[in-house]
């Protein structure tokens, strides 16, 4: 244990030296290999006594294609980071025992995924004697302590029609769960039949098994299947995929909530609920105690024990309905919905220490700033001011110390780190006035902040490398968008930028569509890296954009070509118009998922660009249905299913209405298709059709391909294939002048 804090001293002594010898040499643009070279922050804990912070740290190796997560450890209120001694790379999934005492993490290290534990000294840091708590042959994660200490939760995936495994038997039904993996992994036949839909999800098939939550005994190692018995044919997940535990332990340890899909069909459905759990009683049934149509998640206990609140969707069907907090109080069994007129969504949310607040994130217009909910008075107040609260912060801890919240923030030109945040709130309205509502305003509201403010860093994961790379800061604007509304755009300018000469453009083009620019970090569509080799970045926030008001979210439903095209397009006119720097003969147009689609319908609608990028697109909105997994968000945002339309005219059918294929014809700007195999929410035929499309009328086309990526590519050397594709077809089509 002492040579490994050594050694993450000596680590972080020669970081911090290599960043103090680096900061007086000339920076230089960003590169897919600095991005790569990156640290990645992952989960966080904080321990119950607010005196420490957990952590994973991701390092990526481009050479050996691959990803490894390391678990730190670190004083809040100062001091060097210290590896976790009992954990080896790989592991994952720290928690801190209500004690104070122990640890818990997700270990694979002897070939299966389990739950360890190992002690810890809550003066030093060190971590010991670590040893596997689990052994379940179908594996274990998402693993999370009881507030007592006495009990650890967690989720395996497992066949439900075995027997159920339970504190007097649990032998027989994990014994039936490996006979029937190794039988499935033995057999030559590796064919599915399927009965029902969501028969594969996201980018796997989801076979036979399905996610139960366990209780393990801490002192005895007694296990038992919490969740063993579906009350439908079709089995169904709990918590509902991909929620990770999506459960929470009330203070006294005699009720657990989680989140399941009580429906017949989930492929159809966004209707899940919140159940709770009786846990004193192995006979206890799941009780159902949400009510909204909509999907009901993540359920957080009061400290006091008195209130279960949850994050909740009022309409059935659609998957970006507005994210309300719901509060129920577990004596009177009542549900009250706070902030009601309270636009933008509740993102994430966590219970203050004294029950008397609750900290929520909510994103609005370009940033995700932290607020504090006071119950009493039902007034929230930003936590920070705006000006500190730019970029997006996440995961939060409230902390007994200096009245502080521990949160990971991020920006558009600095990937996540750990923060404390010290502050008095004042508690003033934050709700936007009827003549200030987002998607009306052209600036952020200025709200009186208190003069007692900290926002101080505590994790420096990438401080040497940054100091070396030029990251222009993102720049934020406002126009009017052609039926009057004001809309918000945001723009970065390349490396060593000199105002005199004229730039090419790259167009992002955001997916969802209910999604949003901001000022945030990607791995993936990265703003700064896209500026890194020579081009002006404009993205703009269309209709359906989330930040701006519910009302601006639904503005797409129905109407995907319509409004949003429009509004991009007014959007771009203001930047050329405003930005003499940009050449608007040079443009490049690139968007994924929704923006893919996008892409395709510009394709179709308007021959600005000299070329455009198509990334797991919509071709042809009638064949997506019939391959997509998640029905019901081509039924809501279609307005109904393909067959209602039959017989009506194409201009009342939005599937037809809208498919970019229907103006194949027009297509003549140079394409360059990606899609993947793995992709089951837009199907892999999807990039196929537009590819062929575009090769038979000649347009000047390519298609990369990826067999092994799903929605998102996400290895390595897979990903840096892609940005390669990727700038080579824009640098082919824009660098010339005209």
């Amino acid at each position: 244990m002492r040579r490994s804090g050594s050694s993450a001293l000596l680590f972080f002594a020669v970081f911090s030296a290599a960043s103090i010898t680096t900061q007086a040499q000339p920076k230089r643009p960003m590169t897919f290999e600095d991005m790569m070279h990156m640290k990645r922050l992952g989960e966080t804990a904080v321990s119950a006594d607010g005196k420490w912070l957990g952590y994973s740290v991701t390092t990526v190796d481009l050479e050996k294609n691959t990803k490894t997560p390391e678990i730190w450890l670190q004083p809040i209120a100062g001091g060097e980071p210290l590896k976790v001694s009992a954990t080896q790379p790989g592991d994952g999934g720290l928690q801190f025992a209500p004690d104070g005492k122990r640890v818990l993490f997700v270990s694979g290290r002897e070939g299966a995924s389990q739950v360890w534990i190992a002690d810890f000294d809550d003066a030093t840091g060190a971590t010991s004697n670590a040893k596997k708590l689990t052994s379940i042959s179908t594996e274990a994660d998402n693993a999370k302590w009881s507030p007592d200490g006495r009990f650890i939760v967690f989720t395996s995936n497992v066949y439900p029609d075995c027997a159920p495994i339970t504190f007097a038997d649990s032998k027989t039904g994990d014994q039936c769960n490996a006979d029937r993996d190794k039988a499935k992994a033995e057999s030559k036949v590796k064919a599915q039949i399927f009965t029902h839909l969501m028969y594969r999800h996201w980018n796997h098939f989801t076979g036979d098994k399905r996610s139960h939550l366990f209780l393990i005994e801490v002192d005895t190692g007694k296990l038992r299947d919490l969740t063993p018995n579906d009350t439908h044919d079709v089995p169904t997940d709990y918590p509902t995929s991909p929620l990770g535990c999506g459960c929470a332990i009330s203070p006294d340890a005699k009720e657990m909530a989680f989140v399941k899909k009580d429906v017949p069909e989930e492929a159809t459905s966004t209707n899940s609920d919140i159940f709770t759990l009786d846990l004193t009683s192995p006979d206890a049934k799941p009780i159902k105690v949400s009510t909204a149509l909509g999907g009901d998640m993540d359920p957080a206990y009061s400290p006091d024990g008195r209130y279960l609140a949850w994050r909740s969707q009022a309409r059935a069907g659609y998957e970006s309905d507005k994210f309300r907090l719901a509060l129920y109080d577990r004596g009177a069994k009542t549900i009250k919905y706070l902030l009601p007129k309270f636009e933008n969504w509740v993102d994430e949310f966590a219970w203050g220490l004294n029950s008397e607040t609750i900290y929520f994130v909510s994103g609005s217009r370009g940033s995700a700033p932290v607020y504090e909910l006071d119950l009493r008075t039902g007034r929230a107040a930003l936590w920070v001011t705006l000006q500190q609260g730019s970029g997006e912060f996440s995961s939060i801890h409230p902390t007994p110390v200096r009245n502080s919240v521990v949160a990971t923030r991020m920006t558009a030109g600095h990937p996540s780190e750990v923060f404390e945040i010290v502050n008095s709130p004042a508690i003033v309205d934050v709700l936007p006035t009827k003549k200030e509502n987002a998607a009306q305003a052209g600036r952020l509201p200025v709200y009186p902040v208190p003069e007692a403010k900290e926002l101080r860093q505590l994790t420096h994961l990438n401080d040497a490398l940054l100091a070396n790379l030029d990251l222009s800061e993102m720049e934020d604007f406002w126009f009017t968008a052609s039926d009057g509304t004001k809309e918000q755009g945001f723009l970065i300018r390349p490396p060593n930028f000199d105002p005199s000469k004229k730039y090419p453009l790259k167009f992002l083009i955001h997916g969802g569509p209910q999604g949003a620019w901001g000022d945030a970090w990607s791995y993936r569509w990265n703003a700064e890296l896209f500026a890194a080799n020579g081009y002006v970045v404009v993205m703009i926030n269309p209709g359906g954009s989330t930040g701006y008001g519910q009302a601006f979210v639904d503005s797409v439903n129905g109407d995907w070509g319509g409004k949003p095209f429009t509004d991009l397009m007014s959007g771009l006119d203001y930047a050329e118009q405003h930005y003499p720097f940009i050449d608007k003969t040079r443009e490049c147009a690139l968007g994924a998922s929704y923006g893919g689609y996008m892409a395709n319908w510009v394709l179709g609608h308007t021959t600005r660009f000299k070329c455009i990028v198509s990334h797991d697109g919509m071709f042809d909105p009638e064949s997506a249905y019939g391959t997509t997994e998640e029905l019901w968000f081509n039924e809501w945002e279609f307005k109904g299913k393909p067959w209602d339309y039959y017989g009506k005219p194409d201009s009342e059918n939005p599937y037809r209405k809208w498919a970019p294929m229907m103006s194949a014809k027009t297509f003549k700007t140079p394409t360059l298709v990606v899609h993947s195999q793995l992709d089951f929410r837009l199907d892999v035929s999807e990039g196929y059709q537009l590819f062929t499309t575009l090769q038979r009328l000649g347009v000047p086309s390519k298609m990369l391909y990826f067999p092994d990526e799903g929605h998102w590519v996400l290895k390595p050397q897979n990903s840096q294939l892609w940005w390669k594709t990727v700038n080579d077809w824009v640098d082919q089509w824009t660098t010339k002048p005209n």
